[in-house]
């Protein structure tokens, strides 16, 4: 009997419960710590996140419920499918079964939902009436802008310049949604006129903008304001397990487990979503190969450092541990604008670290390239980030033909492009070039970390 081509799950399957990979990592991940080099504690995040969401930050308790209104909105179009690519199996004429978890169900038509909703919910229940944010392609500012007009919050999203240039149909979902959309830097803040000043045309970067929404949040007056981050942080990581919890429970039902899984990588989040509750089981003895795949124009996890760096630019947050380019870092105007940040999760970066993931670096014409196939063997039009999975899924789908082996591959499917025609018309076009980043280049953002504390060896 073949191996169905849909695996769908009853809602009644969808997982209650989220997965913490902090509980089963051998060696403790490097704590946030402040400038002195001293651990975080709550009270220094209570001006950025309601406490209920701090207190899922810095837990280290395995299993975390889903609450009951958070599970009524996410089964609008969850449990998500699981996919399998027959027909680009057959144009690459390999042995390896291709499964793909299609998050581009969503209506936001990303995996964003998955963690948006949670932290709408927190902060309605906290007493929050408004969020801001920041968003690099404008998945996450779309998906966050939904989230919030469910839950009955107000919502504001600072853009990155050149992707709220780009993609000019994500501006019309947020505002559909009821948020108010601005381009980063802005003259609104502090950190956006200090950045202007310095250059008056930057394409902007996800540190900017991060730096911008913060400022936001903490400076306002008129109602209670919070910020919401869509990748990077321990609870974004937290919510997203819903994707690789109920992938496992797909191949369960068919009786299959991965030889490899893949994710693209920006901040992390729909990676760390898909591969953490496999890293788990690998941790625990199961032989799986788990590969996250960065744009080579953003490497922070295959050429960056290991080290303490601030999220964003004018280092308003706290230190992180995780592997970084610097956060004075800005990136190469690739479309890929979900894919253009200068730090990995911690969460992320300590799992590679540890050995228990991959990273590869995959440049931009190759993966549209992928895209290309994959839309003309399955239909569905990828995100420019979800592209890079389906490269490196693509390369491993070839290792195996030339290994002979009948390897199972599963990538997530992130989001749909739909809303990012623009960069597949530049390539069609010939327009697009393939930026390596330049060993100099990454060495001077580098030197924006080296008064930092350093992680423990």
């Amino acid at each position: 009997m073949s191996d169905p081509v849909r695996v769908v799950l009853e809602a009644a399957d969808m997982p209650r419960q989220w997965y913490n990979l902090n509980a089963d990592f051998r060696r403790p991940a490097p704590p946030p710590i402040g400038p002195d080099g001293k651990p975080v504690g709550p009270e220094m995040l209570a001006p950025v996140f309601p406490m209920n969401l701090i207190e899922q930050e810095v837990s280290t308790q395995r299993w975390i419920d889903i609450p009951e209104p958070v599970q009524e909105v996410l089964r609008i179009w969850r449990p998500s499918p699981l996919q399998r690519a027959v027909r680009l199996e057959q144009a690459l004429g390999t042995p390896a079964r291709i499964f793909y978890k299609n998050e581009g169900v969503s209506p936001a038509g990303s995996h964003k939902p998955n963690t948006a909703i949670a932290q709408a919910y927190y902060n309605k229940v906290f007493g929050i009436q408004r969020m801001v944010t920041e968003t690099g392609a404008g998945q996450w500012g779309s998906a966050l802008a939904m989230s919030c007009k469910l839950m009955g919050l107000e919502c504001k999203v600072y853009m990155v310049r050149i992707s709220f240039d780009q993609k000019p149909f994500r501006k019309i979902m947020m505002r559909t949604w009821g948020a108010e959309c601005v381009a980063s830097p802005s003259t609104e803040t502090h950190a956006g006129r200090a950045v202007l000043a310095q250059d008056p045309n930057t394409p902007g970067s996800l540190a900017i903008a991060i730096s911008e929404a913060i400022e936001s949040a903490v400076t306002a007056k008129d109602k209670p304001t919070r910020y919401g981050l869509g990748s990077v942080l321990n609870h974004v990581m937290l919510h997203q397990t819903i994707i690789g919890l109920e992938t496992r429970k797909q191949f369960e039902k068919i009786g299959l487990y991965p030889d490899v899984v893949i994710g693209c990588c920006g901040g992390g989040s729909n990676f760390a979503g898909m591969s953490f509750p496999f890293v788990c089981d690998k941790i625990h003895g199961k032989n799986v190969r788990i590969v996250g795949v960065e744009p080579a124009a953003c490497p922070s996890m295959t050429r960056g450092q290991y080290a303490y760096d601030s999220g964003d630019v004018a280092v308003m947050t706290p230190l992180l541990a995780m592997h970084t380019l610097g956060h004075t870092f800005v990136p190469a105007p690739i479309h890929a604008g979900g894919l253009r940040y200068h730090g990995m999760a911690p969460m992320v970066s300590h799992a590679l670290r540890e050995g228990l993931i991959e990273a590869a670096a995959i440049p931009q014409n190759e993966c549209y390239q992928a895209a290309v196939l994959f839309a003309h063997t399955e239909g569905f039009i990828p995100a420019p980030e979800t592209s890079h999975a389906i490269a490196q899924t693509i390369r491993e789908a070839k290792r195996a033909k030339e290994e002979g082996k009948a390897k199972t591959v599963v990538m997530n499917w992130s989001g749909h492009g739909l809303m990012d025609l623009s960069g597949y018309q530049a390539f069609f076009d010939g327009k697009l070039s393939d930026y390596v980043l330049p060993e100099a280049e990454i060495k001077k953002s580098l030197a924006s970390v080296a008064g930092f504390p350093k992680p423990p060896a």
